[in-house]
């Protein structure tokens, strides 16, 4: 592959992930990327804006990236800016760009600060970047802020390792020069998913901000914690220059005399400095796609062969062949199964925040309702203590014991056993009562949402049945129609066999 090969592997990667991004899913395919990573206030941000040169992402105190941003940077005679999700507009003002991108935070996440793991897509022409896409972290915090859920770290830390768990992704770890590298978060979390140091390439910002008579030389050199792909320093724009709106290039200038001026840096100043960074990040990133293609290609083939496979069923599709038909039963019964373990288990895709459903009312019924039927029980110990004497009396006989007779303990225990039956049996009812709560649930997801190869006119043999029998159950124990027992603890329908029964029996009009 020539030269202009190599340049055409990211834009590339940029179209493949920009075409799995609308269709909203991933095709299980792990691109390449960077991924960058750091606490909150460690200069992700500026890093990001010093390659582009302008002031376009949002800014504030707290947590500010909410979601994930994939920032793809497109070498380009003219400079302007497009988002995935409103393809049609040019952004030429990046000043709307933050505004947009704030919007769009807002429209999914909410204004109470929350997070998700959707990302942003935003493309960024202009004369003055390389190419190369990566993808902006929230922040790692510590503390939840306003109404963030107390769960905030663990979220986003979640969040972070799922970008930078893949092998495909490189990790930009920033850390401030003006903490101690052992306590980096952004290394820490890199060294969890790449303890060899083999993805991750070192960031170390405000360099400017250390107290005087200190450097970071060391950590530059790669000597204090070494990174196959090593660190490189940079200097950020400070706040007072942003409310200032310094322009980031006289920024990049005032970066260079510093590295130059520097006694501690002039001797690797050719490889500090937001430049540098960004022409090594071009080349890891090139080489890193390079060193995948063969494991990509192979991915993207047999994911080709497979859907390819699949179009051509669909060709001869027929909706009355028995064995689609057959294969429909056996994939609903499955989702069933599958439904019905989420929701007892409590891990649905959905979490219900208005009431409590499924295992969680059951666990109630366990740990509160049966406790308090239980509390209920009349109890009255002199009762109790005349029936014990007189079990061990009656035992005894004319004989006098020295020790409790086994059978007195018997006889009073399971009197007092049988004492526990009635709340017993209502505890039973109450969680059967949910079980056919929770099973009427997946029943009518199954039904909503049939699985492919089931035609609508196919769901009426299971419909009726099933809704015939949660009209009319029945109402005393028995039989039902068709000899199927049903019988509850308490002379009521509990589990409804018989209708269950006819609900499969309705299953010979789809068979």
């Amino acid at each position: 592959m020539g030269n202009r090969g190599m340049e055409e592997l990211i834009p590339l990667v940029n179209k493949l992930q920009d075409a799995f991004s609308s269709i909203g899913q991933s095709c299980h395919l792990d691109l390449p990327q960077i991924a960058v990573v750091g606490g909150q206030s460690a200069g992700k941000s500026s890093v990001l804006e010093n390659f582009v040169g302008r002031d376009f992402l949002p800014r504030g105190s707290g947590i500010v990236t909410r979601r994930p941003l994939i920032l793809q940077l497109i070498f380009s005679k003219t400079e302007y800016a497009e988002f995935l999700h409103c393809k049609s507009k040019k952004f030429t003002d990046f000043d709307e760009v933050r505004q947009e991108i704030e919007a769009e935070t807002d429209r999914v996440t909410g204004t109470n600060k929350g997070i998700s793991p959707v990302p942003i897509n935003l493309r960024v022409y202009s004369p003055h970047v390389l190419n190369l896409t990566l993808i902006d972290l929230p922040g790692i915090t510590k503390v939840p802020v306003g109404d963030q859920p107390q769960d905030i770290e663990f979220q986003i830390r979640d969040m972070i390792l799922q970008f930078i768990s893949r092998e495909s992704s490189l990790i930009l770890a920033v850390t401030p020069a003006n903490m101690d590298l052992a306590n980096s978060d952004a290394l820490k979390m890199a060294k969890e998913v790449d303890p060899q140091g083999l993805r991750t390439i070192g960031v170390i910002t405000k360099l400017d901000l250390m107290d005087e008579g200190t450097d970071a030389r060391d950590v530059l050199e790669n000597k204090l914690l070494p990174l196959r792909r090593g660190y490189i320093g940079v200097v950020n724009r400070s706040q007072k220059d942003i409310d200032g709106k310094k322009d980031i290039r006289a920024a990049l200038a005032a970066e260079r005399k510093f590295f130059l001026s520097h006694p501690a840096y002039r001797h690797m100043a050719e490889r500090m400095g937001t430049p540098h960074l960004q022409r090594v990040l071009n080349q890891q990133l090139t080489n890193h796609i390079r060193e995948t293609l063969p494991s990509l290609r192979s991915k993207l083939q047999s994911q080709l062969l497979s859907l390819e496979k699949e179009v051509e069923e669909y060709k001869n599709f027929r909706p009355d062949d028995p064995a689609r038909k057959t294969k429909a039963l056996l994939q609903m019964v499955q989702q069933f199964g599958v439904d019905f373990e989420k929701r007892i288990e409590g891990s649905g895709d959905q979490v219900d925040t208005l009431e409590l459903s499924g295992g969680a009312r059951i666990n109630r019924i366990f740990h509160e309702r049966f406790p308090f039927e239980l509390v209920k029980m009349e109890f009255d110990e002199k009762d109790l203590r005349r029936e014990i004497s007189y079990a061990i009396k009656n035992i005894h006989g004319v004989r006098t014991g020295l020790f409790t007779p086994d059978l007195a303990f018997e006889a009073i225990v399971k009197k007092q056993v049988v004492k526990l039956k009635e709340p017993c049996l209502k505890c039973v009812d109450l969680v059967i009562q949910e079980l056919i709560n929770t099973v009427r649930q997946c029943t009518s997801k199954v039904l909503v949402s049939p699985v492919t190869y089931w035609s609508p006119s196919d769901s009426e043999g299971l419909v009726s049945p099933v809704t015939d029998w949660s009209a009319h159950p029945p109402s005393s124990c028995g039989s039902s129609g068709n000899g199927s027992p049903f019988c509850s603890s308490r002379g009521r329908n509990l589990v409804g066999f018989g209708g269950i029964w006819g609900g499969l029996v309705g299953f010979e009009g789809v068979w």
